[in-house]
């Protein structure tokens, strides 16, 4: 593969396309809602109005505005259909030949749209993720080249730390420095590993991306490759994610083909090749340590550090592990360079980030905003506030490892910093609206059953803690607790959180401290009153 050859693939799919493309969400949320049928009803339609000369049916991946799919979008027109059935997708069809679409139209100058940043999804409902040709059209591949042919190992790395890009998966560990780290390491052999274990609850971010443009990651893992001397990758997905690892499959099967994968890309002597892993659904996996054992076919149970996986990981060799969104931003930091990305967001937590936004909420969906965004912005003016007119009581950032943060306190930047101050963290991405009829104790025993079941068990304080921690919110529940039990409940969560030996045990407690530390009164209200006492 030439920088000729890939540049006449893009102008040949741009040359084929129609003058009028209607794009229909082909993500795994949409599908579950009939987008299959919709995208034949639409292929239909386009037939039977002798429209096939100007109109074009292609599938995409996620839109973002998940909670009123299945969606379709014409670009050109400036049209998004939203709850589209198989029933109404013809008359979008009718429309663009002079009738009258009866299907729902979104309001694309609503916040949701016209606040987002796009980034990491900007291929998002653009391309057919089937279609490497969709994705060189797009310029795919092109950052690639440049890094082989222009660029030193240590000045992408450079790059990369000028971005001041952290880690998407949760930690926010700075991406230059571990890149730089594994760079440095002495090894015959270095690792990728793409960690796309996403295993909070309501979180779907890396999901999306795997769906919908897969080929920027896969790129984004070759950059990784050139910068810190690896020549092989591997994603790590879970089972639950069957969509997500067809169009891998699929997205490698053709990378290979046309010789973007495999050994002498673009005329050069980098080899780089890429693997899938799937994982059996375990949360704990998604830490570090854990995912090298399921790679290596072991146990996923977390080892201690150090050594980090920088120094010795997959079989005892460097390894540089990051996650989906983390290996997403690489190619439009290589695009535009290191100082444009550091140029969004706020001083210490550079760019944008995307999120899940669900639970009690208007628009639910995948949003992507710069880092700085206030919960509120997202919540009310992203979101729209309650469905119901309802009001707000609290988000939960983070999943299990996260906390609840309440209204008052809904002007907090979403950054990394500003996250922690306020109990909670950012997490891998996701972000649980709660309204006035939330019971808070609720909330807190959802996420420790949570905790309780993805436990891998291999140490005491999570293994034996989070069950204890569980049984004491069930009798404050029950109304069988009384000031003493709350008491235990709390010096458990400090004995969990400091002498666990990763990260799912150290931050299992954040649920339960954050709802401690705002909404006191919802646990003090469901206790009993020891002999002679009065709770205020």
């Amino acid at each position: 593969m030439l920088l000729e050859e890939l540049t006449a693939i893009a102008e040949k799919t741009r040359s084929e396309r129609k003058e009028i493309s209607v794009r229909c969400c082909m993500s795994s949320g949409c599908i579950s809602s009939q987008a299959e049928e919709i995208k034949k009803a639409l292929e239909m339609a386009v037939t039977e109005k002798n429209l096939g000369e100007k109109v074009e049916i292609r599938q995409v991946g996620c839109m973002g505005l998940c909670g009123k799919g299945p969606i379709v979008s014409v670009e050109s027109e400036g049209l998004i259909y939203s709850d589209v059935t198989p029933e109404n997708a013809a008359s979008i069809i009718d429309a663009l030949a002079g009738g009258k679409a009866v299907a729902s139209q979104a309001d694309p100058t609503h916040p949701f749209f016209t606040r987002q940043m796009l980034v990491v999804r900007s291929n998002g409902g653009r391309i057919d993720p089937d279609k490497i040709e969709d994705y060189i059209e797009a310029g795919g591949y092109s950052a690639l080249y440049r890094v082989i042919h222009e660029y030193a190992p240590d000045q992408v790395i450079n790059e990369v730390m000028k971005s001041g890009l952290r880690g998407r998966g949760g930690a926010g560990f700075p991406s230059g420095l571990k890149w730089s780290t594994v760079a440095k390491a002495k090894g015959d052999r270095k690792y990728i590993v793409c960690n796309g274990d996403e295993g909070d609850p309501g979180a779907f971010m890396d999901r999306s991306i795997l769906e919908g443009d897969p080929h920027v990651v896969i790129e984004g893992m070759a950059i990784a490759g050139y910068a810190v001397g690896a020549s092989l990758g591997y994603i790590y997905v879970r089972a639950e994610y069957p969509l997500a690892i067809s169009r891998l499959q699929l997205a490698i099967k053709h990378a290979k083909r046309i010789g973007l994968l495999g050994d002498g890309i673009f005329d050069s002597t980098f080899n780089f090749n890429v693997e899938i892993r799937i994982g059996a659904g375990a949360f704990v996996c998604g830490e570090e340590t854990a995912l090298i054992a399921s790679i290596e076919g072991r146990r996923g149970q977390p080892r201690p550090r150090p050594p980090f996986p920088a120094e010795s990981g997959l079989w005892g060799r460097p390894t540089l592990i990051n996650n989906v969104e983390s290996l997403a931003n690489i190619v439009p930091i290589i695009n535009k360079g290191g100082e444009w990305y550091a140029s969004l967001g706020t001083e210490k937590s550079k760019g944008t980030k995307v999120f899940a936004l669900t639970g009690k909420i208007r628009n639910n969906g995948l949003i992507e905003v710069p880092m700085g965004i206030t919960i509120r912005q997202i919540v009310e003016d992203l979101g729209g506030g309650t469905p119901d007119g309802k009001k707000i009581k609290a988000v939960q950032t983070g999943g299990p490892s996260g906390g609840c943060i309440p209204v008052e306190l809904f002007d907090t930047p979403v950054d990394y910093e500003s996250l922690m101050k306020v109990g909670s963290i950012m997490g891998s991405g996701g972000m649980v609206v709660m309204d006035e009829d939330t019971n808070m104790v609720d909330v807190a025993k959802f996420y420790m059953e949570f905790c309780v079941e993805e436990s891998c068990g291999k140490c005491i304080p999570c293994r034996v803690g989070t069950v204890q921690m569980l049984n004491l919110l069930k009798m404050i529940l029950e109304r069988k607790a009384t000031i003493r039990d709350l008491e235990a409940l709390e010096e458990l969560c400090e004995m969990v959180q400091n002498t666990s030996l990763c990260g799912l045990g150290q931050t299992a407690p954040n649920p339960v401290v954050s709802t401690l530390k705002y909404f006191r009164n919802e646990y003090l209200e469901l206790l009993q009153p020891l002999p002679g006492e009065i709770i205020a």
